[in-house]
């Protein structure tokens, strides 16, 4: 295991926040269910999502070839959070007794995940309620209201409007709570949203083999509190040793990287956080369900800034791909890891070469996070 800082080039060079660990590429886990596929292929509107290819985006990496997984129109909404929303209130629902009247699908968002079950409670003749921390664009939580769900405003970060959507379902038997993070005590239902981003990545593998790829060597994976990190690696570490190895690496704002700080003491930790246009990736905490997956499966970890994540969406948008500042984190990381001062060794603990196939993962479009549009 290695934990180092390098200082990327040029003239405003910082130190770039980066974790490696050399063992994650033998370590495996159980695969995700087979059912979540055949089940958004049922939804109204499902369709696989875009898998583009950037060739300038590999010459600049020093790679062979780069892919961008573009979620900005997955299910009828601009981000990937419907898969996981989707099929988790599908279990919910699938436990409740027959004849039961309406429940109230409870969560807490930092936007895309809120919207997601404001729409699919909808879809299902349910109602909704949603948290919503400071910090999340006013045009954000319009776009939630506009879903029918009730919004409750929080003056505090995301992990405190977590907690006040545990508290607003306690004891009552016609609520739950649908959140995208677990902790101790709350894990089945998070785990069903793991499980529900399993299409994206089944997905893309069918893609890449479209496109003559059999693996990608690395997979780049957005991370707010590690629960879509947790469905690649459940994916990738779950297709047993014999499977080509791939390398798995997260991004995070480098004013919200608990991720990171938690890889590097080897535990979880609560980080404070800032202001960041990366709202989707402003988390303190990381999910207790997902801990174990990152810590023993991923590859890498790196953080970026806010202009980092700007330019790297500007690339993308002259590339034909929208990506708002939470997607093209992803492929602000893979700038920041594979190129600049120290890139050598960085590449190295990826096993990444001059031939070397990179996934990008772009969770959300211009249309999910208004920062978006204010950064250009």
């Amino acid at each position: 295991m290695s934990k180092t800082s390098f200082r990327s080039g040029g003239p405003a060079a910082r130190r770039l926040p980066w974790y490696a660990r050399s063992a994650a590429g033998t370590w495996t886990c159980a695969p995700p269910s087979a059912d979540v596929r055949d089940f958004h292929a049922g939804l109204p509107g499902y369709a696989p999502t875009a898998l583009t290819e950037l060739p300038s985006l590999a010459t600049e990496f020093g790679v062979g070839r780069v892919f961008v997984k573009d979620e900005s129109a997955r299910l009828g909404l601009p981000a990937f959070k419907a898969l996981g929303a989707s099929w988790a209130i599908h279990r919910v629902l699938a436990r409740r007794p027959a004849g039961g009247g309406p429940v109230r699908l409870v969560t807490a968002t930092d936007g895309n995940h809120g919207r997601a079950v404001a729409r699919m409670a909808r879809l299902f003749g349910q109602r909704a309620q949603v948290f919503v921390p400071r910090g999340v664009h006013p045009a954000a939580v319009t776009a939630i209201e506009d879903e029918g769900a009730d919004v409750v405003l929080v003056p505090g970060p995301y992990d405190e409007a977590v907690r006040r959507a545990a508290n607003a379902v306690a004891g009552g038997s016609d609520t739950v709570l649908v959140q995208d993070t677990a902790w101790p005590g709350y894990e089945r239902i998070p785990g069903w949203i793991v499980e529900g981003y399993s299409t994206l990545f089944a997905e893309t593998d069918e893609q890449l083999r479209a496109f003559g790829v059999e693996a990608p060597g690395l997979v780049v994976v957005p991370a707010g509190v590690g629960s879509l990190a947790q469905a690649a690696v459940a994916h990738y570490r779950g297709r047993g040793p014999e499977s080509a190895p791939v390398a798995l690496m997260t991004v995070e704002p480098d004013t919200a990287a608990c991720v990171l700080a938690s890889l590097t003491r080897g535990e979880p930790v609560s980080v404070p956080t800032g202001a960041t246009t990366m709202a989707g990736l402003n988390c303190g905490t990381v999910s207790s369900l997902a801990w174990p997956y990152l810590r023993h499966g991923l590859d890498a970890a790196v953080a970026v800034t806010d202009a980092e994540s700007a330019d790297a969406a500007r690339a993308l948008a002259a590339a034909g791909v929208s990506s708002g500042p939470c997607g093209a984190a992803s492929s602000a990381g893979a700038r920041a890891a594979l190129t600049g001062d120290g890139a050598t060794v960085r590449r190295r603990a990826l096993g990444v070469g001059p031939a070397s196939t990179v996934v990008l993962l772009s969770t959300e479009g211009t249309a999910a996070n208004p920062h978006a549009e204010e950064s250009r």
